[in-house]
C-alpha cells in the first residue's frame, strides 16, 4: 500500500483490490514498542498465574507445529502482530507467512505456518487470534466501503475505536484501504458540537449574546480557534446546513464536515463552498459523515464529497473468522 491508499476524485480508478499494507504504515503506526506492550497486557490478563490445563497435560519439551487457516474470505491484517504474541511465548519459534498484510484470501486458505513448543502456542493461541481476527474484521469492512466509493470520495476512520487498541484498528484500517482520520485530540483540531454549545454559552469568551445568529457564532468561534493554532495545523469545522457550513469556511476551516447532510443536500451545497475558499485563497476539503452505511456510501461518494468518514469501520467490524490447527511436531 502506498501513501495514497484510495485514488482522490479524478484521479484513474484502477478497481476496487485492495493494496498490500506497507511497511512504512507498520513502522508508522505500530512500532514494536507498541506492539510489545499492548501483546503483552492481552497475554498477562489471558494468563495471570498460569495456564491450567497445558501446564498439566502437555509435556515441557513437546514440539508443536501450526496451520493459520481463514475459515472465510477477507482482507488480512495483523499477521505480523499474530507472529509477535506467538514469538512473545515460544521459545525458538519458526513462523512462515504466506500472505501480506492488505492481501483478500478465500476461505480455506492456509495463511502461515509454524513451528514451536507446544505448551507455547496454547499459550499465546487465543489472544493471538483474539488480535489478528478483529485486525482483519475491521479490513476486510473498509475494503467493503472502499470498494463501493469506487474511487470517488476517500474513506477515512474516526476516533471511535476499542480503548486500547486504536493504533492496532487505525493500522487494519489502512491494510483495508482506507485512510486514517486524526490520530487523537492532539495531532489535528476538530470543532464539533458540543465545543461550539459550550463556547457559545461562555462569557468569558464574549460569545454569550443570544442576539448573535448561529453561523456567526460559529464563525467567530472557528475564527478564534484558527487563530490560535495558526495557520498550519489542519482544523475541521462540523457543520448541519449551508450557512453553518459557510461560517466554517470564513472561519478558516480547512476541512468542513457535513453531519448528517443528504447527499442531494451537499450536492447542491459544495461548489459554493469551494468557491468561497478559493475567494479566501484557502484549500478546502469536504467530508461526509453521519450515518453513512454501505447502503448509502456509493451515493455520498459520488456527490462530490472529498472524505467520508465512518465510525462503523472500527466500532461495527464483525471479527474475521480464522482457526489455527496445531499438531505434535514429526
Amino acid at each position: 500500500m502506498g501513501e495514497e491508499v484510495v485514488p482522490r476524485r479524478g484521479a484513474a480508478y484502477l478497481g476496487p483490490t485492495v493494496q498490500t499494507a506497507s511497511e512504512d504504515a507498520l513502522r508508522e503506526l505500530l512500532p514494536p514498542e507498541v506492539q510489545k506492550a499492548a501483546l503483552e497486557a492481552a497475554l498477562r490478563e489471558d494468563l495471570a498465574s498460569g495456564d491450567l490445563t497445558s501446564e498439566h497435560c502437555i509435556p515441557e519439551r513437546l514440539s508443536a507445529r501450526g496451520r493459520l487457516v481463514a475459515k472465510q474470505a477477507g482482507v488480512i491484517a495483523g499477521l505480523p502482530v499474530f507472529e509477535g504474541c506467538l514469538a512473545l511465548c515460544c521459545q525458538e519459534l519458526k513462523f512462515e507467512a504466506l500472505v501480506r498484510d492488505g492481501e483478500r484470501v478465500s476461505a480455506g486458505q492456509l495463511l502461515a505456518r509454524m513451528a514451536g513448543d507446544g505448551q507455547g502456542l496454547l499459550v499465546a493461541e487465543r489472544t493471538a487470534l483474539n488480535f489478528m481476527q478483529r485486525m482483519c474484521g475491521v479490513a476486510t469492512l473498509t475494503a467493503r466501503f472502499v470498494e463501493l466509493a469506487a474511487g470517488r470520495a476517500r474513506i477515512l476512520d474516526t476516533r471511535k475505536t476499542t480503548p486500547g487498541l486504536r493504533a492496532f484498528e487505525k493500522y487494519a484500517v489502512r491494510c483495508g484501504g482506507g485512510e486514517n482520520h486524526r490520530f487523537g485530540l492532539f495531532d489535528q483540531a476538530m470543532l464539533k458540537e458540543n465545543h461550539f454549545a459550550l463556547c457559545l454559552a461562555s462569557t468569558e469568551q464574549g460569545l454569550a449574546s443570544t442576539e448573535m445568529a448561529a453561523e456567526d457564532s460559529l464563525q467567530a468561534v472557528s475564527a478564534r480557534l484558527r487563530e490560535k493554532l495558526g495557520p498550519d495545523t489542519l482544523m475541521t469545522v462540523e457543520a448541519r446546513d449551508e450557512p453553518e457550513a459557510q461560517a466554517a469556511v470564513r472561519g478558516g476551516a480547512d476541512i468542513v464536515l457535513l453531519d448528517n447532510m443528504s447527499s442531494e443536500r451537499m450536492g447542491e451545497i459544495i461548489p459554493g463552498l469551494h468557491e468561497l475558499a478559493e475567494q479566501r485563497g484557502r484549500s478546502l476539503e469536504i467530508e461526509a459523515s453521519g450515518g453513512i452505511d454501505e447502503a448509502r456510501v456509493a451515493e455520498v461518494a459520488a456527490c462530490g464529497v472529498d472524505r467520508i468518514s465512518i465510525g462503523a469501520l472500527t466500532h461495527s467490524a464483525a471479527a474475521l473468522d480464522l482457526s489455527l490447527y496445531l499438531e505434535p511436531a514429526s
